[in-house]
């Protein structure tokens, strides 16, 4: 049995990361990736990088294929496009993005630190109205929240 930490070391051995100064000189060079963010919808609503697109790491495979109530036409025909996959942490990006990978996807990259990470470089996110996010606000919002019961046992 592998555990969440070992899949996703696995899947690091062909998926790239991106930091998240890497991801802004893109940007402010005027390179358009696809910022794809498999966070949930409340996630995605809550707060986000501008101009990205919320696809739930749940639906995702429907929605890079045709003919399902997800497809998401941009998406089936990106799969030569730059395309960076989003999540809180950086975790279920690395899988998402190996899971495009494994479907044809030929330059797919996880944010390393996700969200989490943006937000500590100090970078801009917006939230469902398209209004810039306080960084005090965000911080607080990726701060854990593991209950002790949710944690290993000693």
């Amino acid at each position: 049995m592998k555990t969440y930490q070992q899949l996703i070391e696995e899947c690091l051995q062909t998926v790239k990361e991106i930091f998240p100064w890497d991801l802004e000189e893109k940007l402010e060079a005027g390179d358009e990736p696809i910022l794809l963010d498999i966070r949930e919808p409340y996630e995605f609503n809550a707060m986000r990088i501008k101009n990205s697109i919320n696809v739930p790491r749940g639906i995702l495979e429907q929605s890079c294929e045709w003919d399902f109530e997800e497809t998401i036409p941009d998406l089936v025909k990106a799969r030569d496009r730059e395309i960076i996959v989003i999540c809180r942490s950086g975790n279920r990006s690395v899988l998402a993005a190996y899971t495009m990978q494994q479907m044809g996807y030929e330059n797919t990259a996880s944010l390393k630190t996700g969200l989490k990470g943006w937000t500590d470089y100090e970078q801009p996110l917006v939230n469902n109205e398209n209004q810039e996010v306080d960084i005090d606000d965000a911080d607080e919002y990726f701060a854990s929240k593991v209950k002790p019961e949710q944690e290993r046992p000693k």
